[in-house]
């Protein structure tokens, strides 16, 4: 598909456009509200809200061990917000800076809350419209959830971005990326949250053998697979990646992946025939991974995923 992005003259590497918004971006102030959801099975999630009390809402959903603290969540929800919409970033379990009740955390292929955030929403707002927009493993949660609801999916559209569309082939590219930086910051996250959760109670790993969970591939191994019932690893890759249900999706859908993405290789990027006709896939060949900065100087940096994620999201519903 045609697209109208293109990368900074003095960003086109795929690891500083990767970086450049977590290094420099400073963005204003913004009094969201905060809410928790009750879960169906005693647990929580943490919402935050934009301002506003009516409107189209936009439900958010982040990356791996990230917040609303991101760049790019706290961006996407004021480009909503400036659209006169209401956007709600869904905080994984635990990723709000509050560990979750129950042992169970979340994981790259967890539909569930979502799915449960989505009707309660419809249930309160019958006649609302609502859309989704999902980075990387939220993407990938996202898209994994409009293929098991096909028809059935009650959102007017949504975007995924930069999504690991199948996780055995994103993890064993990760590991060797910028030497390893990118999976050793976000795995020294993901022990940091196991310790804080299991410093009283048993886990799945001892906290003294935690140092030895070097990859990501360990680290599910031993912990995420056991503590959300897949039989291993290799189960857990398996069955949560969005790949195989792309073809399900019946809801208009917008998804943006660059060629250059430092956290995967072209090698997961699904073909035309594995895309539903509701799909629109646009792939660039440069952005990162959530990068996609433009601009024409470095203090005038321009961050296009806002700009298009709005645009096809207002030609979907007005």
């Amino acid at each position: 598909m045609h697209t109208t992005f293109r990368p900074a003259w003095w960003l086109r590497h795929p690891h500083l456009q990767t970086l450049w918004p977590y290094l420099t971006r400073k963005l204003p102030p913004h009094p969201y509200r905060h809410q928790r959801l009750q879960l169906p099975d005693s647990d929580f999630v943490d919402l935050a809200w934009t301002a506003g009390e009516s409107g189209p809402i936009v439900i958010v959903l982040h990356g791996l061990e990230s917040s609303l603290r991101s760049p790019y969540a706290g961006g996407i929800l004021q480009a909503i917000h400036q659209q006169g919409w209401r956007g709600v970033l869904m905080h994984f379990r635990g990723c709000s800076g509050v560990p979750n009740r129950l042992p169970r955390s979340y994981h790259s292929g967890d539909t569930g809350d979502l799915a449960f955030l989505v009707q309660t929403l419809r249930n309160s707002e019958p006649h609302t419209p609502l859309l989704a927009v999902g980075y990387s493993i939220g993407g990938n949660v996202l898209l994994k959830w409009l293929g098991e609801q096909g028809a059935s999916a009650p959102l007017a559209a949504a975007v995924a971005v930069s999504v690991p569309f199948e996780l055995n082939k994103t993890e064993r590219h990760i590991e060797k990326s910028l030497g390893g930086f990118y999976q050793w910051r976000l795995l020294r996250r993901m022990k940091r949250a196991y310790r804080r959760k299991f410093t009283n109670k048993n886990g799945p790993v001892p906290l003294t053998e935690l140092a030895k969970l070097k990859t990501f591939r360990s680290f599910d191994d031993k912990i995420t697979a056991p503590l959300h019932g897949f039989a291993g690893v290799d189960d857990y890759y398996q069955r949560a990646s969005s790949r195989q249900y792309l073809r399900h999706i019946r809801t208009p859908a917008l998804i943006i992946h660059a060629l250059d993405d430092p956290f995967m290789t072209p090698a997961v990027v699904p073909s035309p025939e594995e895309l539903s006709d509701t799909i629109d896939f646009e792939l660039t060949k440069k952005g990162g991974h959530v990068g996609f900065v433009t601009g024409r100087w470095p203090w005038r940096a321009e961050y296009w995923l806002e700009k298009r994620i709005v645009e096809y999201l207002r030609t979907c519903f007005l």
